[in-house]
């Protein structure tokens, strides 16, 4: 079964907590195991190879899935490039993939032949020209990298290209993929716009963007928020990352 974390409101670090399976859309409650028998007998349907925890109310209130069969809510590119437009004071990106098929361009040809990444001062295409107006409105415009050891041709070319998204105003991080996993990071890539809307980016076997996935409901809002916090924390400069792996070859 994998599972994912879904949330906790614990104080220290400890249980309870709630995590929910990716396969069977099933919940794990982790908690208090109780034990009495006297408690225990007063279980209806308790089986021999069940077992009972206690957890705070509060715990599936804030944390318990609100639907019994989750419905993705779907935008197409046109809706998603209209977030980059409107939103008011944040946007964050966390890409885990080992490589992207819109990266796979000219640019990129060039770079496996040369082991340059060429890009323009002026960056005229229309992603830079939003982001920087966004940047110089002075909204915080960020991403963190997770890199594999060593890194894959497509993660090689984005740390060159880091350069161009510093260029635009974004601040950009990196981390190893074992220390992501160390972290238990989640290996999902999305956005997260003004800590209220998150666009979960669906990918096929191809590299290829399939779809992208709204989520605006508050406890996943807030899972995706801790990811970002802890991804930020744990980060390094991608300026470092990339002399480390300039340092290997």
């Amino acid at each position: 079964m994998r599972l994912r974390f879904t949330g906790t409101d614990s104080k220290i670090g400890d249980c309870p907590a709630l995590h929910e399976s990716t396969d069977t859309q099933e919940v794990v409650v982790q908690g208090r195991p109780l034990t009495d028998p006297d408690d225990l007998a007063q279980l209806h349907h308790f089986g021999p190879r069940d077992a009972a925890v206690v957890v705070p109310r509060e715990l599936l209130v804030n944390w318990g899935p609100k639907e019994a069969d989750a419905v993705p809510k779907l935008i197409d590119k046109t809706e998603f490039a209209r977030l980059f437009r409107d939103f008011e004071h944040s946007a964050w990106h966390l890409e885990t993939r080992k490589g992207y098929a819109s990266d796979r361009d000219e640019t990129f040809e060039e770079f496996l032949r040369t082991g340059i990444v060429a890009w323009e001062e002026d960056m005229a295409g229309e992603w830079h020209r939003t982001i920087r107006r966004q940047a110089d409105a002075g909204k915080a415009i960020g991403r963190v990298r997770v890199v594999d050891n060593p890194p894959t041709d497509g993660q090689r070319y984005l740390l060159g290209y880091a350069a161009c998204n510093a260029a635009t105003g974004e601040a950009v991080g990196c981390l190893w993929r074992e220390d992501a996993q160390r972290i238990r990071l989640l290996e999902e890539d999305f956005w997260i716009f003004d800590a209220r809307l998150v666009v979960v980016l669906h990918f096929n076997d191809a590299d290829e963007l399939a779809s992208y996935e709204v989520k605006t409901e508050p406890a996943e809002v807030v899972r995706y928020s801790i990811a970002r916090d802890t991804a930020t924390h744990h980060a390094v400069p991608y300026e470092r990352l990339a002399a480390q792996v300039a340092a290997a070859e």
